[in-house]
């Protein structure tokens, strides 16, 4: 097994030797999946110290419940109190330098309505960890519309393509009343821009009341667009590496609960919403409480546009998850993901 570096060091529950034991057999334990014994402990966590005194401080864990004996000649393995502390005390893990090209080289790529961008990143994420991920949308507030775009399709038909703060592209089908031409078109769109830029669909905005094609082509457009208001209210989810949870799970029982939670996206938004909302970024065991993911453990990292969030990136895995590099990974990938739909990403 791999020697860490970053010990735990002491807080007010336990000292420094009994934290870093801990430390040793939670590692171990996400490596191996079996029950660590204390010559792996002394072994690992190099403690100049008797096999006699790592047994005796195991033992001390197990009775302050962050160990557990799962048989009586079998070593110990964390609690989800065990793997609590273990969390609270990580550094700040990183990513390998492969993962961190992948990640820049798939949002230097990646293209196309905010839907699609969501659906890709829920695969990247899965990729870079082996583990389910989540991407949850949840656009709340009223978003501001950052540009506008009509194209002439024929003299009375045209699309006008509306990009709002939160990364939504809508797209409305305008059918004017009157024949306008490409000139038409393009300083009715200049208009437009100089008219709905920093607006909500709740804004009330002056239109023009002047009767010539240009004006009249504006007004239209406007209409349209409020009159087919898109539902950039609802929430929305996506799920990458479905597949993974039988890879992650032992038990069948345990596989199938977990894939009926991923089946409903509300309980998934609920899920994700209610593990922000008591600031945590990774809940464990029962601490999301759904008592049907009882042995996952949930990292998620939040999403946020001009300071305002609109949703999260998410990983489910078993209470043994590795931590540190699922938690760099979707600290990685949310970081990104924010930078994209606020710095310039292509939303279109």
């Amino acid at each position: 097994m791999a020697k860490r570096t970053n010990v735990v060091n002491a807080n007010d529950d336990l000292d420094t030797r009994k934290a870093t034991i801990l430390e040793a057999v939670v590692t171990e334990h996400i490596d191996t999946a079996q029950p660590v014994g204390s010559s792996s402990v002394l072994q690992s966590a190099e403690l100049d110290v008797s096999p006699a005194t790592v047994r005796s401080e195991m033992v001390a864990l197990e009775r302050e419940g962050y160990l557990v004996q799962p048989h009586t000649s079998a070593g110990r393995v964390p609690t989800d109190k065990g793997y609590r502390y273990f969390v609270d005390h990580l550094e700040a893990g990183t990513l390998g330098r492969a993962q961190q090209e992948q990640i820049k080289e798939f949002f230097a790529r990646v293209r196309g309505e905010v839907e699609d961008v969501l659906e890709q990143t829920s695969t990247l994420l899965s990729q870079l960890t082996s583990y389910t991920s989540v991407v949850v949308n949840s656009p709340h507030g009223h978003p501001t519309v950052l540009s506008v775009q009509l194209v002439n399709l024929d003299a009375r038909h045209h699309l006008l393509v509306t990009i709002f703060s939160d990364g939504t592209v809508v797209k409305n089908s305008i059918q004017a009343t009157f024949d306008a031409t490409h000139s038409d078109v393009a300083e009715a769109s200049k208009q437009l821009n100089a008219l709905l830029i920093g607006t909500t669909l709740e804004s009330r905005v002056q239109v023009p009341s002047r009767n010539d094609s240009v004006a009249r082509l504006v007004r239209e457009s406007v209409a349209g667009l409020h009159a087919d208001q898109p539902t950039i209210d609802d929430d929305q989810v996506f799920i990458g590496g479905s597949s993974r949870v039988a890879e992650s799970f032992d038990g069948v029982e345990t596989v199938r609960k977990v894939l009926s939670i991923l089946e409903q996206e509300l309980l998934v938004v609920s899920l994700v919403e209610d593990i922000l909302a008591k600031g945590l970024s990774v809940a464990i065991g029962s601490e999301h409480g759904f008592e049907a993911l009882s042995s996952c453990a949930v990292i998620v990292a939040p999403v946020s546009i001009d300071g305002e969030p609109v949703g999260a990136v998410g990983l489910l895995g078993p209470t043994r998850m590795k931590y540190p590099e699922a938690m760099a990974a979707a600290e990685a990938v949310s970081q990104h993901l924010t930078r994209h739909f606020t710095v310039g990403g292509e939303r279109g």
